[in-house]
């Protein structure tokens, strides 16, 4: 493997996860919504990732989404409450959520890592020939 395809990779790394971890702090920024009963619920974002089309990295090969039922909380305080007291909350586990954002962070951290090394490895044999 090259020093530039590692660098390719990587780069392609750090796209997917810097994408992660935007969707999953959507989903903690959202996860006190609340609609109407007649409303869908936020619907917690998932990034799906798959191989490169070139083969060489990943890159996102799209977005899922949670369910728009969300959870009925019972709320009767609320001014979005039915009739009954309920509102729609999204289904979202604030733990599974962070998780979910570590193991992203970490794979970032480390994508870049890679990318920082195979550029002082390119840097190191450029200067060989001075």
């Amino acid at each position: 493997m090259s020093t530039f395809n590692a660098i390719g990779v990587a780069g392609s790394g750090v796209t997917v996860y810097r994408k992660w971890l935007d969707a999953v702090s959507d989903n903690i920024a959202n996860i006190d919504n609340v609609s109407r009963t007649s409303e869908k619920a936020f619907q917690a974002r998932y990034v799906v990732a798959q191989e490169a089309a070139d083969g060489n990295g990943a890159q996102v090969g799209g977005v899922a989404f949670g369910s728009a039922q969300g959870i009925l909380t019972y709320d009767p305080e609320n001014p979005l409450a039915d009739s009954k007291g309920y509102v729609r909350r999204p289904d979202i586990d604030l733990g599974g959520q962070m998780a979910q954002m570590m193991m992203a962070q970490r794979a970032y951290q480390a994508n870049l890592a890679v990318v920082d090394r195979a550029k002082d490895s390119y840097t190191a044999a450029i200067n060989l020939g001075k």
